[in-house]
């Protein structure tokens, strides 16, 4: 049929247009989640949800209860929804698939039918992309998970100050699901005054200037000798490694090559972070970074950063990259300062 960004499908869903048939797909598990339920307020009423709502996994279903699951009228209600989870289970010569592809051939006007696949790296499967309408849930924006963070954290009655819920962004590297698990943890500390920055920093595990955004971000001002310092507690905490680092830097560095090219053809100051921001809207990048502070930081290091900079940064950061992946015997830490070395200080001298 189609595809659709999450943004267009949920206002369709808001509007009361729940579409006949969706693959839901991509890494933001929790966005998926948020759809199937957005879907079933429209579509079922709660009361009836018994007889009209059933949600099974692709690899526990055969041909014929597939094709029943689809074509089942629905009970005192004008529509049904039905919801298969975890369809990279099928391979291309599953019976379960290709009894549902026979459906959507000639779909039943009062079933909502939902394919959920989960976040791998798994592709997209064109044979039901072709039939359905197929929306890849990617990871937010950091300032849009840090509004998601926001409207949970209101709903499970966690009052944080603006700094602190930065800072849980930046920590969660703004995952919903990481979001999610902590202020579920937060919610159990009970009520009372609102949640400072030190106070969830604490809670956390993790300094307030000491994320991978944090290292990021000093690592493209130059401000070596700080990143080279947290090197040490960053690579401490649960989940980092040097490879996540690097590959933190790679789009950043990429982001910088766009600023930089409109710089040179004479873009400056304030149209510059705005050209570079509507360039990120237009190509919505899969990455967690929020597009108003990602465009003002590439647009203010950009005069820095000329086109031979970031040529030598990409070739820094593959070898980098190959150097964490095959080495056994190098150390992550002095990987890591070399590569910090490699792409500030020749420049910082030049300049």
């Amino acid at each position: 049929m189609r595809t659709e960004s999450f943004d267009t499908l949920f206002k369709a869903l808001r509007k009361g247009e729940v579409p006949g048939s969706l693959y839901l797909h991509g890494p933001e598990d929790v966005l998926k989640e948020e759809v199937v339920a957005e879907v079933l307020d429209r579509a079922v009423d709660p009361s009836l949800r018994d007889f009209n709502y059933d949600q099974r996994s692709a690899a526990s279903l055969d041909s014929e209860q597939a094709e029943t699951l689809c074509t089942t009228l629905p009970m005192m209600a004008d529509r049904r929804v039905v919801v298969i989870r975890d369809i990279e289970a099928w391979n291309k010569r599953a019976k379960a698939k290709a009894a549902v592809i026979r459906y959507l051939e000639r779909p039943a006007a009062e079933t909502i039918l939902v394919l959920v696949q989960g976040s791998t790296e798994e592709d997209v499967d064109a044979d039901l992309a072709a039939k359905t309408l197929s929306v890849r849930m990617d990871p937010l924006p950091s300032d849009r998970a840090q509004r998601w963070l926001l409207r949970r954290a209101e709903q499970l009655g966690v009052v944080l100050e603006e700094s602190a819920a930065e800072h849980l962004v930046k920590v969660t590297g703004g995952s919903l699901s990481e979001i999610r698990s902590e202020l579920d943890k937060l919610a159990g500390l009970g009520g009372g005054a609102p949640l400072t920055l030190d106070r969830v920093a604490d809670l956390l595990g993790i300094r307030h200037g000491e994320t991978q955004a944090d290292w990021r971000d000093l690592v493209l001002l130059g401000e070596v000798g700080r990143a080279v310092t947290i090197l040490p507690h960053l690579l401490a905490q649960t989940g980092v490694s040097g490879v996540g680092l690097v590959s933190t830097l790679a789009p950043a560095v990429t982001g910088i090559g766009l600023a930089r090219s409109l710089y040179d053809r004479g873009t400056r100051g304030g149209p510059l972070a705005n050209a570079v921001k509507q360039a990120l809207f237009r190509i919505r990048p899969p990455h967690r970074f929020g597009y108003d502070q990602a465009a003002s930081l590439w647009a203010r290091v950009a005069p820095a950063w000329p086109a031979a900079r970031v040529e030598a940064a990409f070739v820094a950061l593959r070898r980098a990259d190959e150097r964490l992946k095959n080495t056994a015997v190098s150390d992550e830490r002095a990987i890591l300062f070399d590569l910090c070395m490699e792409l500030a200080l020749p420049w910082q001298r030049a300049a």
